[in-house]
Formats: structure tokens, C-alpha cells, sequence
């Protein structure tokens, strides 16, 4: 197995991995602090996409499409917060369930009447060609920024809720909503604020991702799966919890579709090798958080635990 195809498909895993962690940023702190299941989390990243790529396509600049899609998409997520996930928080998990997941459909349906079931968005002309990172190793440079503005984004989120007072309000509600309440917070502004930064992070992974995936209706229900099982590793209402679930995840997941179908090339017949190799990389992840969830069932760094 070829060094340079391992380091390549370990930056490959992390790229993945820093972007599930802005989803999966706003959906910890939505479950941890709100105690709701909001499966409608995923559109806001499909939203967010689109808008990119709409805006992108009148300005003409990947750049502008991307500055004006995140406020935006952070607006869709506070009139959705105010007009009808807030009438969810009292009521039970399999009300919220069924609720989001029927706000799912009409949301799909909506972006289809708007823009149609599909919009183009390319990667900037500057950043289409690769980076020799050493002799022997070239790298797309778009992904390599992708890889920057994750961490960049994460370190702002890190200095977000372990350095300002917001930030103090929101580990408070995450660790003990009613304790928060008794305090004098007012945790309904919380929620906003929270459900709003959770949308604005969706849209900076949807515009980031979209020159590498297909920006479509429905995209955000497949990783959207993905981040709940971040959340489930890292622990509920934990930030740091979810940049190593998010890490972890990401490198299991691509380097398992990657590598175990050459790996099991070497071991099996061909024929055998051909349809394990992709079996077993599609359930490693859920293997992980089973491995995780025997060891720590309230998660790595659960706010609760």
C-alpha cells in the first residue's frame, strides 16, 4: 500500500472530518442546550449550498456568493427557530422527530420550486490546480484551504464559548438548562443565538463542499446521519467533543472507503474482496461509536456526564 496514497487520504479524512465538525458545532449545542432533535439541521446546510451557489452565479464570485450565503442562511435559521422549532421544545423527542423530519420534506420541496434540483457552484479558478506540499506529494490547494478554514473556524469556536461571556451563557445552558434559567439567564435568546451560529456554520460547510459534492436537494440528509454520530462520540453539548468526534469520524470514514478494499484485495479472492472492501467500509464508523459508546455511553467529553 502506497505512503503517498495513506497521507493523501489522511488530509482527505481530516478536510471530511473539519467540515462535519461545523454541522455537527451547531447540532451539539441545539441537542445539549435545547434537549431537542432537530433532524432539520441538515437543510440548513443544503440551504446554505444553494444559496452559495445562486449568489455565486449573479456576483460572478465564489467569494461574495460564500460572504453573502452565511448571514443569510443564518436568518432562515432564526425565522425557523422563531416561527416553529420553538413551539417544539416542550413537547416530547418523538413529537421533534416527526416534526423536523416533515419540515425536512417541505423545506426540500421549497429550495425545488426556488432553484430547481440541482445548481452548479465551481471552486475558484486560483485554487483549481494542486500544491506540492513536499517533493513526490502534490495536493489540491482547494482542499488544503478547506482544511484551513476548518480550523480557523474551530479555533474562533473555541475562543467563542471558552472566552466570552455568550460563550459562558451557552456551557452553562449546555451543561444545566434549568440551573441556567434559576440564574436569571435568558435562555430563549440563548437559543437563538445558538440556533443561528448553527446555521451560519452549516452554510460555510455547504459552500465549502459544494464544488466537491453535487449541490442538490436532499444533500444534507446523508450527512446529517454523519454528525448525529459525532455528537454520540463526542458527547452532547461538548464543542471540544465535537472536534474529535468530527476528526475521528472523518479519518475512519475516508480512510476506510479508501483503504480496506486494497487492503482486502491483498487478503481475499477478488471476487470476495470486491463487495466485503466496500461492505465493511460503509459500517466503520457505526463499528467506532459502538466501540466508543461501550467504554463511555454519555460520549467522550459529555457536558452531562
Amino acid at each position: 500500500m502506497d505512503l503517498i496514497l495513506i497521507l493523501e487520504q489522511s488530509l482527505n479524512g481530516l478536510q471530511f472530518g473539519l467540515m462535519l465538525f461545523l454541522l455537527a458545532a451547531g447540532l451539539t449545542l441545539v441537542f445539549g442546550i435545547m434537549d431537542m432533535i432537530n433532524l432539520a439541521h441538515g437543510s440548513l446546510y443544503m440551504i446554505g449550498a444553494f444559496l452559495a451557489a445562486w449568489l455565486a452565479q449573479l456576483t460572478q464570485s465564489f467569494w461574495l456568493g460564500m460572504a453573502l450565503a452565511i448571514p443569510l442562511t443564518g436568518l432562515v435559521g432564526m425565522v425557523l427557530e422563531y416561527t416553529i422549532l420553538r413551539t417544539l421544545y416542550e413537547r416530547d423527542h418523538l413529537s421533534q422527530v416527526l416534526a423536523t423530519f416533515a419540515l425536512i420534506l417541505i423545506l426540500n420541496e421549497s429550495v425545488k420550486m426556488i432553484w430547481g434540483s440541482d445548481l452548479a457552484l465551481s471552486a475558484p479558478r486560483a485554487l483549481s490546480g494542486p500544491v506540492e506540499l513536499f517533493p513526490g506529494f502534490m495536493y489540491p490547494s482547494y482542499r488544503l484551504l478547506i482544511i484551513g478554514v476548518g480550523l480557523m473556524v474551530a479555533l474562533l469556536m473555541w475562543l467563542l464559548v471558552t472566552r466570552t461571556k455568550m460563550g459562558a451563557w451557552v456551557r452553562a445552558g449546555a451543561s444545566n438548562r434549568e440551573m441556567a434559567m434559576a440564574m436569571g439567564l435568558n435562555i430563549q435568546k440563548i437559543f437563538t443565538f445558538v440556533f443561528a451560529l448553527g446555521a451560519c456554520l452549516c452554510a460555510v460547510a455547504g459552500t465549502l463542499l459544494a464544488p466537491l459534492f453535487a449541490v442538490q436537494v436532499g444533500m444534507g440528509e446523508g450527512i446529517l446521519i454523519l454528525a448525529f454520530v459525532v455528537i454520540v462520540i463526542g458527547g452532547i453539548g461538548s464543542i471540544w467533543g465535537a472536534f474529535v468526534g468530527s476528526i475521528m469520524v472523518g479519518c475512519v470514514d475516508t480512510l476506510g472507503r479508501s483503504l480496506l478494499p486494497h487492503l482486502f484485495r491483498e487478503l481475499f479472492p477478488a471476487q470476495l474482496a470486491a463487495s466485503l472492501g466496500p461492505a465493511m467500509a460503509s459500517i466503520m464508523v457505526y463499528l467506532l461509536m459502538i466501540v466508543v459508546l461501550f467504554f463511555r455511553p454519555q460520549g467522550l467529553f459529555s457536558r452531562r456526564a
